[in-house]
């Protein structure tokens, strides 16, 4: 028997006035292009089909809204002139009752290694699975509904 695959976990970070969570739901999924920070393309790199992802709405929000997948890994950026700069496909699974405002998480002792408190400039991170959960159980994502 194959063992069972183990998910990653990420945050990305999105101005909502370029493009919100609810853009996000309404195209069903997006490519996630564009990043130009070297830290940021190499966890773009990381990311697996079936990996969770919390949105984050940067800007003046500052506030996790929802949970999405990685839809398809890692490929060449088509924005990009240069090859070593990748993309990722992200699809939306389920927004948060309340979303998750960036005071709550600096205030969260689980959640003080957090690079969005470390690295805050970083718009792809990695997280840890409790770190993940623990914001997800902030959030109280809805069930069954995009």
């Amino acid at each position: 028997m194959k063992p069972k695959k183990q998910n990653n976990y990420w945050m990305v970070k999105q101005e909502p006035e370029t493009y919100s969570w609810e853009d996000f739901v309404r195209d069903g999924k997006t490519d996630w292009t564009g990043v130009r920070n070297y830290q940021a393309r190499n966890n773009l790199r990381e990311m697996k089909t079936g990996d969770s992802v919390l949105f984050y709405h940067s800007g003046k929000e500052k506030s996790v809204v929802g949970i999405a997948e990685v839809h398809k890994p890692a490929y060449a950026d088509p924005t990009a002139d240069d090859p070593q700069w990748v993309a990722v496909d992200l699809k939306p699974v389920k927004p948060f009752d309340a979303p998750v405002p960036l005071a709550a998480i600096r205030y969260d002792e689980r959640l003080s290694g957090l690079p969005l408190i470390r690295q805050s400039q970083l718009s792809v991170m990695p997280l840890t699975k409790d770190e993940f959960d623990a914001i997800v159980s902030m959030g109280k994502p809805r069930k069954g509904r995009k």
